[in-house]
């Protein structure tokens, strides 16, 4: 950061900038810091999750995020995505099938159970009252109001911070129940909550999830409808939504949601977002691996 840049900052209001699924790639994430407006030692970033996972480097995205956490502080804020999950449950020697080579590595280093305990402790769900904004990985269920999920994330992070996280990470694959009810219990409970979080993107009518379709919005059959879009969705006074997990979406604002994941990992674009203000801005570069 310039000495010019930091003058200015003195003048500004310190800001929310959120960045979509990073997924292993490690250069474009640092290329992005470096070009787009963000003051490290001032703002704040938000991850939309999907650390790790397809990208050439995972085990450094990795650790470069956990090292900014420890000098930012409680100014940097992760979500915890599907693929992040999916690393913990097979840390914990849950499914063995589908790692990948990225996940491979974080699974075989030196440091991996730091690493580990660090993603673990990380939110389902962050959210900033001064600016209504929150952020998940997938999106919020269109049944819950944003006090809601975030009691609902609360729930679901204390059990995987806590002594029983390894049977959550077993229990928590599948798509059942698709449909949410307050009187779930247990696993059940759980599961929905995190499918809803980290997975979701296509609801039925009447609030069912469906994972049988996950390409770009206008594709799906007529019976199913994008999260933000569900017409018996309740009303979420202003709140603004950031989310990312939806490559084939790419990035976009409507007012009220911020889609930021723009498909990096398929040599598309990274996307960061200041998500504080009225007017959003965005930040891309191109993700290209020599």
């Amino acid at each position: 950061m310039t000495a010019i840049n930091n003058m200015k900052k003195k003048n500004q209001t310190a800001g929310i900038y959120a960045i979509g699924d990073l997924q292993g790639c490690l250069k474009p994430f640092k290329k992005l810091l470096k070009v787009s407006p963000i003051d490290l030692s001032v703002d704040q970033l938000w991850v939309a999750g999907d650390l790790v996972n397809r990208g050439p480097q995972s085990l450094q995205t990795l650790r470069y995020v956990k090292i900014l956490s420890e000098k930012m502080g409680g100014r940097l804020k992760v979500v915890l995505g599907n693929h992040d999950l999916h690393l913990l449950a097979l840390s914990c020697g849950v499914r063995k099938t589908t790692v990948t080579p990225g996940l491979k590595a974080i699974l075989k280093a030196p440091d991996r159970d730091k690493l580990i305990y660090w993603l673990r402790h990380q939110a389902l769900m962050v959210r900033d009252p001064d600016s209504k904004s929150v952020m998940v990985h997938a999106g919020i269920y269109p049944g819950w109001h944003i006090k809601q999920a975030a009691a609902y994330a609360r729930e679901v992070e204390a059990v995987l911070q806590g002594p029983n996280h390894a049977k959550l990470l077993r229990k928590m694959y599948g798509k059942q129940p698709s449909q949410w009810r307050e009187g779930l219990t247990g696993w059940s409970r759980y599961r929905f909550i995190i499918n809803a979080m980290t997975r979701m993107r296509f609801c039925t009518r009447r609030g069912g999830l469906s994972f049988n379709y996950a390409g770009p919005p206008g594709g799906q059959a007529r019976n199913l409808y994008p999260w933000y879009e569900l017409p018996t969705g309740v009303p979420r006074k202003n709140w603004r939504i950031v989310f990312g997990h939806w490559s084939s979406a790419g990035a976009w604002f409507n007012g009220n949601h911020i889609a930021l994941d723009s498909g990096c990992v398929w040599g598309e674009q990274l996307t960061m977002a200041r998500i504080d203000q009225r007017l959003i801005k965005f930040y891309q570069v191109r993700c290209k691996y020599d």
